[in-house]
């Protein structure tokens, strides 16, 4: 893949979302990619711009993409959609605060980082579009996260639809990890906090997820991985 492209990461400035961004890193290519509080070296692509998703602002991974900054360089390869959070709590405890955000940020946010890339890619005729779903988006993790495993069923129907609607020209592939090491594990509070954080004792570092991420990019461009499930050796959900 040429490396003079932007690759747009969305998500957290330390764990999984900062490690999408080393993982298809050629040896030798400067650092010189930027994320949301970032520390140069740990922005590894050539060129690496991230659209900072957050609640209600999901909309601003467009502003990235704007003619001008394609034109400065030249093409977009890859869009990793790994913006997230996870507010663990049982549905009877009622909190549609956290709901609407998890909407917001894990459906509505995957949709407008396609919606920013896939026009972009359709016109080149190439292009590969990776969205972070999650264990949960294959079973559901209940007691306490039904609404979460909801929206990442939709990533992986998303994803899917996708790929099936694009695929002659557009790469798609769903990732779905396990416990990672990141701050995710931090958005839970309240009753299911302490079960969260056992939970996570056995996680595996975020740069599991990179490698996973960097083993799908690398592919010929006539295959194409369209779903990697990984977890803890140890995690039996």
């Amino acid at each position: 893949m040429p490396y003079r492209s932007i690759n747009p990461a969305t998500g957290e400035p330390n764990g999984a979302g900062a490690a999408p961004r080393g993982a298809a890193e050629p040896p030798g290519r400067p650092d010189r990619g930027t994320h949301r509080g970032a520390r140069p070296a740990e922005a590894r692509f050539e060129v690496s711009v991230t659209a900072d998703i957050a609640r209600y602002y999901a909309r601003n991974a467009a502003a990235f993409l704007a003619p001008e900054k394609l034109a400065r360089f030249g093409r977009i390869d890859v869009l990793v959609n790994n913006a997230g959070l996870m507010p663990i709590r049982p549905m009877a405890e009622v909190n549609t605060d956290e709901w609407d955000a998890m909407i917001d940020i894990h459906v509505k946010g995957v949709l407008y980082g396609i919606a920013a890339t896939l026009p972009v890619f359709l016109r080149q005729n190439s292009g590969h579009i990776i969205n972070l779903s999650s264990v949960a988006g294959t079973k559901v993790f209940s007691p306490g996260g039904t609404v979460y495993s909801g929206t990442k069923f939709a990533v992986h129907a998303i994803s899917e639809g996708l790929r099936h609607e694009v695929g002659n020209a557009v790469r798609v592939t769903s990732i779905a990890p396990g416990a990672v090491d990141s701050d995710l594990k931090l958005s839970t509070n309240g009753t299911a906090q302490a079960a969260v954080q056992d939970f996570y004792k056995a996680a595996i570092p975020a740069a599991s997820v990179a490698r996973a991420i960097g083993f799908a990019i690398e592919q010929p461009a006539d295959v194409d991985i369209n779903e990697i499930v990984l977890r803890p050796t140890a995690q039996e959900f």
